[in-house]
């Protein structure tokens, strides 16, 4: 299917989050048979006639960290080059999510996140971890960036601000923190090799780290570290890229010893033309059920989370429920009480009110500050000179709506000098987009297709020009429609309308590339760039994500 992943790379693969704050308070106890003890409230009962389906979102939020804080699930999520980095979810079921904000604002780790001289494409925020700590009522981020160090973000609340606490010196690949039930805090890492590091009370620094297990030679891979204590035991949840989940447990401490048990290996999954669900964080509701969010390779779209029950054997190791020897397509909902409110729709419509970008938006690389704006539309000043779209900055990008979505941007191009170009790109190691030319007095609406990186992300096509119609007045609206269903390759297309209700298509269908090694999906971009000199603008009135 091009997208499982090669055992022999294992540094390319990036998790997500570790887990800790499962709940504020203490875990259930489980019976013999790994039930809870304690029965979920009556009030309850009523969601649990409903059902949910797989995936529970799709979208692409990969290497996943979830944990619970009093009635309200929190997840991370990987995104490498887009700034700000690492969302932070939040859902009142396991079920309906909403992006509550981001824990590293910007991506403040060197030139190359700002496309200054250097690129950071498929680098930045890897694998890392969600954790609430309630002896200070705090959230904790923690992520290595580049393999050199490690960084502490934390925030009072999910939607921020959050600020950088603490940069340690020891890179901790792919990390789970866990605070303990004694407010300590510690940290499982590790490619192949998994370690345990200790930090200080305040979190700030190291202050052990002891190898605890080596991956037998006949596994291959694990990583992607989530770090729970669960009924007095230590758990170490871990990911062989990208077809198993193993966990390691310990009764003797956090330092081990440990003991490996498969937790699932080559197992069907719920997406049809998807890979086998991994990597992702246990985590229990108020009711004492326990669940498991992964995701599933799911290219063009990226990765998707999907949700499973999972029961205990009466010796403490986590079982996933499944549904004809598969992963569920479909389960009962989980029995939790009524939310306080709908979670906002990652769908629908933007005009770009108030004064911040709405967190459903991260920029391609970090933005140049001064070149944009919201407020009456998201107004984009040119920020590079360049004939690239790799290179230009203020590139604003939102995630895909899978199985088949259509995003609609509204641009006014009023304000475009000779030589800019303006669009709606969709946006991967191969892209294509439609937009609006400035050359001299002449305004036309092209697409362009041919946009290619090589492996090592270095530019290999700029772009050809392949369809094009002259348009006049001010506006023009631009349309892209992706099918990112995995599996075959897709395709998608693109159209204009000078009116707002009349589309006509522009251009061949474009395939969307479905390789892995991007690690991240296909996703809708806002663009401008000036090829010429600076000056120019573009103001995008609207944005519509709505799917069939």
């Amino acid at each position: 299917m091009g997208m499982s992943w090669p055992h022999h790379q294992p540094n390319r693969r990036q998790a997500l989050a570790a887990a800790s704050g499962l709940v504020t308070g203490a875990l259930l106890p489980l019976d013999g048979a790994g039930r809870a003890t304690a029965a979920p409230a009556t009030a309850e009962g009523a969601a649990l006639a409903a059902q949910y389906t797989n995936p529970v979102i799709w979208q692409d939020f990969a290497d996943i960290d979830v944990i619970r804080v009093g009635a309200t699930y929190y997840a991370s999520a990987s995104t490498m080059h887009y700034s700000p980095g690492a969302p932070v979810l939040r859902s009142y079921d396991l079920v309906n999510w909403e992006i509550a904000g981001h824990s590293v604002p910007v991506l403040d780790f060197g030139a190359k996140y700002d496309l200054n001289g250097a690129r950071g494409y498929v680098r930045g925020i890897w694998a890392s971890s969600l954790a609430y700590r309630p002896s200070n009522r705090t959230f904790y981020w923690l992520g290595q960036i580049d393999f050199a160090r490690t960084y502490v973000y934390t925030a009072t609340a999910a939607e921020g601000p959050w600020s950088r606490l603490t940069t340690i010196g020891t890179p901790y690949y792919d990390a789970g923190l866990l605070v303990d039930s004694d407010d300590s805090l510690y940290v499982a890492y590790g490619n192949t090799t998994i370690s345990v590091a200790q930090l200080s009370p305040d979190g700030r620094t190291q202050v052990r780290t002891q190898q605890v297990f080596t991956t037998p030679s006949s596994i291959g891979t694990l990583e992607g570290s989530r770090f729970y204590r669960i009924n007095g035991q230590y758990y170490i949840f871990l990911t062989r890229p990208a077809n198993g989940q193993y966990v390691l447990k310990s009764s003797g401490g956090p330092f081990g010893p440990y003991t490996l048990r498969q937790v699932l290996l080559d197992l069907r999954g719920p997406v049809a033309g998807g890979g086998v669900p991994h990597q992702g964080g246990l985590v229990q509701t108020q009711g004492g059920a326990w669940y498991y969010l992964a995701f599933v390779d799911a290219y063009p779209g990226g990765r998707v989370p999907v949700l499973a029950p999972v029961s205990w054997t009466a010796d403490g190791w986590p079982v996933v429920q499944l549904v004809n020897g598969a992963w569920g397509t479909s389960y009962p909902s989980p029995a939790v009480p009524a939310p306080p409110r709908q979670v906002t729709p990652m769908v629908g419509t933007d005009t770009f009110d108030g004064t911040t970008l709405k967190p459903r938006w991260e920029w391609n690389h970090n933005p140049d500050n001064t070149r944009w704006s919201v407020g009456n539309g998201l107004t984009l000043r040119t920020a590079t000179v360049t004939d690239d779209l790799y290179w230009a900055r203020n590139t604003l990008t939102h995630r895909i709506q899978g199985p088949t979505s259509t995003a609609t941007a509204q641009l006014d191009h009023s304000a475009m000098r000779n030589g800019d170009r303006a669009g709606l790109a969709l946006l991967r190691d191969s892209s294509a987009w439609i937009g609006v030319r400035r050359d001299g007095d002449t305004t036309r609406v092209v697409m362009t297709n041919g946009l290619t990186m090589d492996s090592s992300w270095n530019t290999t096509g700029k772009g050809t020009e392949v369809a094009s119609a002259s348009v006049s007045g001010s506006s023009v609206w631009l349309r892209a429609t992706a099918d990112i269903r995995p599996g075959a390759v897709r395709s998608a297309a693109f159209s204009y309308s000078v009116d707002g209700t009349t589309f006509t298509r522009l251009g061949p269908a474009f395939p969307l590339g479905n390789d892995w090694r991007f690690f991240m999906g296909y996703r809708f971009a806002l663009f401008t760039y000036a090829t010429q000199a600076l000056g120019g603008a573009v103001r995008v009135t609207r944005f519509d994500l709505s799917t069939p």
